[in-house]
């Protein structure tokens, strides 16, 4: 199968997980931002541990032979990325804590789907006009999904500017992960970032927090889920798909979780979906399925 076929499934898979953990993250909320992300991205690494162990005892792929090959690459891409991750994260988390909207978060959010390709032109990437048109399709898609669908008005509040600026960071955690995931071993990378960016998350937490052990375990679960499934499996295919995928057509397969919450929400919580959900899902797919349509060399 083509490699670029592959990258969009596992694409497609990652966002898939991302939407179906969006149930399990509303339930972790009652923990404070640095607190949940610190520990839901450590459980994350740590579920790498034995896959890593696993792979380099079967002396499988590259993991057994990248790191050493590029060393720095992988230290200064894992410092790099999960700096990156910390930041985007706990200023969603945030954004949610100042109780921002969430119709209004999940559209400001996906605009990094606009926001990777600007960024890209400053690194020298070039960007086809059709994907720009799916861009643009894409958010309207989005607000069709997020803000009509839930019929609030477009105003700019405290936790609104959090998830902006949250959706530059993830920006740039898509365009740090594209340069140096082909240049190290896939999931090795997205180990050391979750380590970083729990770290990092963690110094946050005992500096402005106080964590609360009780809170702690009655939210296992979703911490449980949202580090092995969310963190562990779905960054990992991310890191691991990117490695043949162009970066403007990642962001919009991966802006397909906003859809998928949609319908997990419908199916696990019993939420109805309006016609203008319907409406902004059948459009972001358009928008995914024609940024995928192979270039006219001519």
């Amino acid at each position: 199968m083509n490699k670029r076929i592959i990258s969009n499934i596992l694409l497609l898979v990652t966002a898939l997980i991302w939407g179906s953990s969006f149930v399990a993250q509303k339930a972790g909320t009652v923990l404070e931002p640095f607190t949940y992300n610190g520990i839901r991205t450590l459980v994350g690494g740590i579920s790498l541990v034995p896959v890593i162990l696993i792979l380099s005892k079967a002396g499988k792929g590259k993991t057994a032979e990248a790191v050493p090959k590029d060393k720095k690459s992988f230290i200064i891409g894992g410092i790099v990325c999960g700096t990156f991750l910390a930041i985007a994260s706990n200023l969603q988390q945030f954004g949610m804590y100042f109780d921002a909207d969430a119709g209004k978060a999940g559209f400001i959010t996906a605009l990094y789907i606009m926001i990777v390709p600007i960024l890209g032109m400053f690194l020298g990437k070039r960007v086809r006009p059709l994907v720009w048109f799916c861009v643009l399709l894409g958010a309207c898609g989005f607000y069709l999904l997020t803000i009509a669908g839930k019929g609030v008005g477009l105003t700019i509040e405290k936790g609104d500017l959090f998830i902006l600026l949250c959706a530059v960071l993830f920006s740039c955690h898509i365009l740090a992960i594209d340069h140096f995931s082909p240049k190290c071993d896939g999931v090795k990378l997205s180990c050391l970032q979750f380590f970083v960016a729990g770290g990092l998350s963690f110094i946050m937490m005992l500096v402005f927090e106080s964590p609360s052990l009780n809170q702690i375990l009655d939210c296992w679960f979703p911490i449980i889920y949202a580090g092995v499934f969310s963190c562990g499996i779905a960054y990992t295919l991310q890191v691991v798909a990117q490695k043949n995928a162009e970066p403007t057509a990642a962001s919009l397969i991966l802006s397909l979780e906003s859809v998928f919450a949609v319908i997990s929400g419908a199916i696990l919580l019993g939420e109805r979906m309006t016609g203008y959900e319907i409406l902004g899902c059948i459009v972001i797919f358009v928008a995914v399925i024609l940024a995928q349509l192979p270039k006219n060399e001519k």
